[in-house]
This record gives structure tokens, sequence and C-alpha cells, in this order.
């Protein structure tokens, strides 16, 4: 007994000095994160009169909540907001699988090819937003230029709900598909090329080949990928706030975008606060409820 202590003590000695360590960053992590959660949902239970100094908590009250489940505008956000995601995310997955296969059979000029591609994952949300308003402008812009040559007339894309949210869409998409086929690209090099001569033994061409291997050993690496992107993409707001103020109308304001315009520019701190943990309960549970059908089917997958 005394042996085995001796033989733990060093190890115990090495984790009480990892743990005091990493107190402090685990403490700002507390700080910065945990806590304005936390306060976050205390808000949203709360009624909030604001004052010359801030603002001051009347009562606990489940009125927010209320409020938002019965307004139209929150359904209407939710479901844009959902609606919005499943398509880019979509989209995303198709082309980024698409773009992995090709970067799959290059050599020499794969790094190249690959360094271009991160060019718009890597640039600020933001600024590419902006790009694309100059791309989407009514009166200069290259995409109104080619459309008006179909149409006889330069059209306003932002000025229809339809045109605006297609608009938006293909921004997103093109910025966040490198970024997909990047992770995808990781996970065919992971798959053993032994699976795939064995295949073209069997007689297997590269359609079967790509639905009966590629893809079902692929699962892995695309869970991860649709989780990042329904993470990124449900948490919409600054694409849509530079490129369309969540206009025309309301048509393209999100989740995270009705939370600020609540919170920040109508100052309704309580309703805001309540928009903004609904949102984040709706992600999480859609994420466990991913996750969970994920690992069903890798079981399924597992039995057979």
């Amino acid at each position: 007994m005394n042996a085995r202590n001796a033989a733990f003590g060093p190890e115990r000695r090495l984790a009480r000095t990892g743990r005091l360590y990493t107190a402090p960053s685990l403490l700002v992590i507390l700080a910065i994160t945990v806590f304005p959660i936390v306060f976050s949902v205390v808000l949203s239970f709360a009624e909030v009169r604001l004052t010359l100094n801030g603002f001051q908590v009347e009562r606990l009250t489940l009125g927010n909540y209320d409020a938002m489940l019965g307004s139209g505008e929150w359904w209407y956000a939710l479901l844009f907001t959902a609606g919005y995601t499943a398509v880019t995310v979509a989209v995303e997955l198709a082309l980024g699988i698409m773009a992995a296969l090709v970067l799959e059979r290059l050599d020499a000029a794969r790094g190249w090819i690959m360094a271009l591609l991160l060019i718009p994952w890597s640039m600020i949300t933001v600024v590419s937003g902006q790009l694309w308003a100059f791309v989407y402008d009514s009166t200069y812009g290259a995409a109104t230029w080619f459309l008006g040559l179909f149409t006889g007339s330069p059209p306003v894309i932002m000025g229809d709900p339809a045109s605006a949210i297609a608009a938006m869409a293909a921004a997103d998409i093109w910025k966040t598909t490198p970024f997909v086929a990047i992770i995808v690209l990781s996970g065919l090099m992971l798959i053993p090329r032994d699976v795939y001569e064995s295949a073209e033994i069997d007689g297997a061409g590269p359609w079967t080949t790509f639905w009966r291997i590629t893809l079902p050993m692929l699962r892995p690496t695309l869970a991860i990928a649709v989780l990042f992107r329904i993470l990124q993409a449900f948490g919409l707001f600054d694409l849509p706030f530079v490129l369309t103020s969540g206009g025309p109308g309301t048509s393209t304001q999100s989740l995270a975008m009705m939370g600020y315009t609540v919170l920040f520019q109508d100052l309704n701190i309580g309703p805001g606060a309540a928009i903004a943990t609904s949102t984040a309960l709706i992600v999480l549970l859609a994420c466990l409820a991913f996750i969970k059908v994920f690992r069903y089917q890798v079981g399924r997958e597992e039995i057979r």
C-alpha cells in the first residue's frame, strides 16, 4: 500500500500543479463566458426598468417569454433562421464534398489551390459582406449588370425579399464552402487506399465506390462539419447586418439580429435577453439531437 502511494505521489503532485496553472485561465473563461450566459438567462425572466445610471430589475416574470412566443415576428425569424441554416449547410456540404474529391486527386497544385480556397474563409464576415454589397449594388454592381443582360433592366436585388435571401445565401456559401471542403479533405486522406483497391478488384465503378465506401466512411467527418456549420449559421448576424439590415422589411431578420434590435436599439432588455436565451437553447437542443441521431446511425453500422 505504501509502495502504491509512493508511486502515485508524483502523479498527484503533477496533477495539482496542472490545476494550479490552469486555474487563472479557467477563471477568465468563467468570467467572460459563463457569467454573461447566466446573467442573460436571469434577465430573460426579469422586468427591467431603464434608469439614468443603467437599469434596474423590478421583478421576475414569464412575461418576456409569453410576449416572445406570441410574436409573429419572432416565429418568422425562427423559421427564416432554421430554413436558411438548412439550405446553406446542405449546399455547402455538397459543394465541399465535390471540392474535396477534386483536391484529393491533385498533387503539386493542391497546396496552392487550398491556400486560394481559404481566402474567403479567412476573410472577416463584415469585410466579405461589404464586398458582396458592392457586387449587389443596384447602380454599379456586377451582379446587377449581369442580370440586367437577361431581364432588360437592372434589377434591385436587395429590394425584393426572395432575391435578397438568395443573394445573402450565395455570399454565405461562397465564404464557408472552403471550410467544409478542408474538413472533408482531411477525412478523405484518412480512408485507407487498400479499401479502394479492393473495390476496384471487385468491379465497383466510381459512382458505386463513392456511395458504398467513400460516403459511409466520411460520416464522422461530415458530422463534425455539419455540427460546426449549424452552430455558425444559426447564429447568423453579421452578414444580414451588413448586406440587408434585416430587410426589406424583416424578410432577412435572423433570431440573432432580432435579439440585437430588441436589446440594443429598442432597449428592451428583458425581451432581448429572452430572444437570446431561446436562440441558445434551440441551438443546444438541435446539436444534442444531431449528435444522438449520429451515434444511433454509427451504432447501426457497427452492428451490420
